[in-house]
């Protein structure tokens, strides 16, 4: 039997370079490997670096960076046609105004972090509905990140896994992956106390639950967020399943 592709790609560059495939669905057939990618943002890729997403054939980002985000980290693969899906970041400018009050605290951090997880539902859900909207054209291999790769992004994947028929409790899995493959910015937000950073630093089953928590209350059920939120009806869905599963 052949072995499969390794999921994460250790770049020295960037980091939680994964892959969504090879992830049984409830019909029985995989999401295809080498096709969609998540990550943080590309621009510190080395040379070697470089190659490696080369060799995979990546040729299209979609970025969910805010505008300030894009501009401190520019893609370095030529080849690659970024596509800016501008989500701006909140959480650190709400952990810093809490720190002004006196009022910053790891559950404070927590709670933060969550809330950004609902909006991305309340607030920026064009974002990921043009996102659908690129992965119905087929542009595969592709790429989807963020700045961290982790929360804009880790959103972004579970939407897709979702979408494809993947089972909830593999979703939750693979969102976790980040907690063992992304490497921290030891240089971002130092004022802010090491509690608080390492609250921001990992990803919780809890940020991911209460982005769907929001899916529930916005939209009733996921399935409707699909098909009103994301523009994804029978067919646009069918027509996903066709291009990233296989048997």
């Amino acid at each position: 039997m052949q072995a499969s592709p390794l999921r994460h790609l250790a770049l020295q560059g960037a980091s939680n370079f994964r892959d969504l495939g090879g992830y049984a669905t409830t019909d029985g057939r995989t999401t295809r490997w080498r096709h969609i990618f998540r990550s943080n943002h590309l621009g510190q890729l080395t040379a070697a670096d470089i190659e490696i997403v080369r060799a995979l054939g990546v040729r299209s980002a979609f970025d969910f960076r805010g505008v300030e985000e894009r501009a401190a980290g520019v893609c370095v693969v030529n080849e690659i046609t970024v596509h800016s899906l501008p989500i701006e970041p909140t959480v650190v400018a709400g952990l810093r105004a809490e720190l002004a009050r006196g009022r910053l605290t790891a559950p404070v951090a927590l709670e933060l972090m969550r809330e950004s997880y609902r909006n991305y539902v309340r607030h920026n859900t064009h974002s990921f509905r043009a996102l659908f909207g690129h992965l119905l054209e087929d542009r595969a291999p592709l790429v989807i990140h963020c700045t961290a790769g982790k929360d804009r992004t880790g959103f972004a994947g579970a939407l897709i896994l979702h979408a494809l028929g993947v089972a909830d409790e593999v979703i939750a899995e693979d969102y976790l992956l980040t907690n063992q493959h992304y490497k921290r910015d030891a240089t971002a937000a130092i004022d802010l106390p090491e509690d608080v950073r390492n609250a921001i630093g990992n990803v919780e089953a809890s940020y991911l639950a209460a982005a769907f928590e929001a899916v529930s209350s916005e939209y009733g059920d996921l399935e409707t967020y699909l098909r009103d939120g994301l523009k994804l009806g029978t067919a646009e869905q069918t027509a996903l399943k066709a291009r990233y599963l296989q048997v």
